[in-house]
């Protein structure tokens, strides 16, 4: 998929853990690990909001289109 979830990068620069990230915005570890893995079909404007308010980040600084 040429579409490259930079959660991890993000994660990483603010150091903050899956555990703590999932409770801030309120899902599950599965679910968060799925988007963290670049592994998800699709992700929900409202989730977007969320991890973007709790890493206090832009959606481009997560989300990154690359040709195949």
């Amino acid at each position: 998929m040429p579409i490259i979830v930079n959660l991890d990068v993000m994660m990483a620069k603010r150091k903050m853990s899956l555990n703590e990230l999932s409770e801030k915005v309120d899902l599950t570890l599965a679910n968060l690990s799925i988007l963290k893995t670049g592994k998800a079909k699709a992700i929900r404007f409202s989730t977007l909001e969320a991890i973007c308010k709790a890493l206090d980040c832009q959606p481009a600084d997560l989300l990154e289109y690359k040709k195949k």
